[in-house]
């Protein structure tokens, strides 16, 4: 479903079976690429706990701010590669010529959230945002291209996927809170929440 400013919402997308072997793969890569927990420009620490996959990371910090670049902060290793089920999910739901470089890990636990936000940190906003969510249920929230807009929000279950595109590429959006325990999904339960992106140019 994809309404006219070009959100999308797939309710589950990937069933049991394909979430467990994802989260696996995902738990692979954070072995190599371990969760931290990153630091806004201002000196604030996110309740999230971040790593990625891909040519390139999101990354924040105090010092360099938000960028794109091809290392994990801490280790300074290569990122892992993305997942092909995740490559597939971008070529049907998000670009079919395009990859992504870039998909964004973020582990919700112990009151996690997100606030409200704009993706804008990618050279070409004509590449859409897509974003899965694996194990407990988020309250996700979007508004619309300025901060003030009005907001409706919605629940992502472990399997959903959701995709910016168009006018909605650039909408506010965030998640209000995590229901703990929706899901056996996790090890250790919470959500694990993988967004995908073309940060480079094509």
């Amino acid at each position: 479903m994809q309404d006219p400013s070009g959100f999308g919402f797939h309710p589950a997308r990937l069933d049991r079976p394909a979430q467990e072997a994802l989260a696996a793969q995902v738990l692979a890569a954070l072995e190599a690429a371990p969760l931290y927990r990153p630091v806004t420009p201002g000196g604030k620490a996110m309740s999230v706990r971040m790593s990625n996959m891909g040519p390139l990371g999101w990354v924040t910090d105090r010092e360099g701010g938000y960028r794109y670049q091809a290392s994990h902060p801490v280790t300074g290793a290569p990122w892992p590669a993305i997942p092909p089920v995740l490559l597939d999910l971008w070529r049907d739901l998000a670009d079919p010529e395009v990859a992504p470089d870039a998909c964004l890990i973020n582990l919700y636990r112990e009151g996690a959230k997100m606030s409200l936000h704009q993706d804008r940190d990618e050279a070409d906003f004509r590449f859409p945002v897509l974003s899965l969510s694996l194990g407990d249920t988020a309250v996700f929230r979007i508004g619309g291209p300025k901060r003030g807009d009005a907001t409706r929000s919605l629940k992502l279950s472990s399997g959903d996927v959701c995709v910016l595109a168009g006018e909605a590429r650039l909408f506010f959006h965030g998640v209000d809170r995590v229901l703990e325990g929706s899901s056996t999904l996790i090890p250790g339960g919470g959500r694990i929440n993988l967004t995908l992106r073309r940060a480079r140019p094509a």
